[in-house]
């Protein structure tokens, strides 16, 4: 490529703490002083029950340190004691792994302190509703491309064009002349575009056309889930029995939005296309 978008273009990405099971962590006094036969512990361990902290925070990706301070925060219940040694249960787990959905979605520790503390399962039905909004329509894996290979597929790319690039977030810089790409299908679709024929500026300036008015379409469906959805949901009270209903209707909205846009979509192409190439037709009839 021509020219490429600096590596401070690249966007933060969101981390989330893995799961992993134990084994691996080295062993300490807590663990140590568990009196039970160790064929028990391991069999207790792998089903997620009896956890000693160091189990649990294998478990769950987190530090000792860290589990430690939920409990003083008041965010984790305290374990089980027998013989001195603390046992963490499955709802622990549970809960820690709530913990760091919810940090990873944005929440600090305070906030999360104050919706563990609300009605029984809130934060648990706050984050459902979360999910069911952010889940990716379809997962598409991202994909690595050297500048080299963009300038052989699309030739040399101007700076202006570039930096559309960087706005529609079609490429996400990596460094060392590396960019990812979030939508292999649709910088694939590009590549087609252009081997018609169609210039990639023009066609960049029709992605972004194409991307403000997916904006007030997706404004628009939200709103529609907000007045007709939520707002009567709220107004009663948030009522225990409809949260299940409230998220399975979010989770349905955009699939319909989607099916709805493009059959809406492919109507109207076909009208335009049948009226701009009539037109073409009959100029074409007058020309002999």
């Amino acid at each position: 490529m021509a020219a490429t978008a600096p590596d401070t273009l690249q966007a933060p990405r969101r981390k989330r703490n893995g799961s992993t099971r134990a084994g691996t962590g080295a062993q300490s006094s807590e663990h140590d002083d568990d009196p039970r036969p160790a064929d028990t512990k391991r069999d207790s361990y792998s089903s997620g029950y009896d956890l000693t902290v160091e189990q649990l925070a294998a478990e769950v990706g987190m530090s000792v340190r860290n589990i430690r301070n939920h409990h003083t925060r008041g965010l984790l219940p305290p374990p089980e004691v027998r013989a001195r040694v603390g046992y963490y249960n499955a709802d622990h787990v549970a809960r820690l792994r709530l913990i760091l959905d919810l940090q990873a979605d944005g929440f600090n520790l305070a906030a999360i302190a104050r919706l563990l503390s609300g009605s029984d399962g809130l934060a648990e039905r706050l984050l459902g509703l979360r999910r069911a909004v952010t889940t990716p329509f379809e997962s598409e894996t991202p994909e690595v491309i050297t500048g080299e290979e963009l300038e052989k597929r699309f030739g040399p790319v101007d700076a202006k064009d570039i930096e559309r690039i960087r706005k529609l977030r079609l490429l996400v810089p990596l460094g060392e002349g590396r960019f990812e790409v979030p939508s292999p299908a649709l910088l694939g679709a590009a590549e087609q575009v252009v081997g018609l024929g169609i210039s990639l500026h023009a066609a960049l300036a029709l992605v972004e056309r194409v991307s403000r008015d997916c904006e007030s379409i997706s404004r628009a469906f939200t709103k529609l889930f907000l007045k007709e959805l939520w707002e009567p949901f709220e107004q009663a009270g948030q009522p225990d029995e409809d949260w299940d209903e409230l998220i399975e209707a979010v989770g349905s909205l955009r699939p319909l939005a989607s099916e709805t846009l493009l059959a809406l979509f492919k109507q109207r192409m076909t009208t335009q296309l049948e009226s701009a190439f009539g037109k073409v037709l009959e100029h074409q009839a007058k020309r002999k």
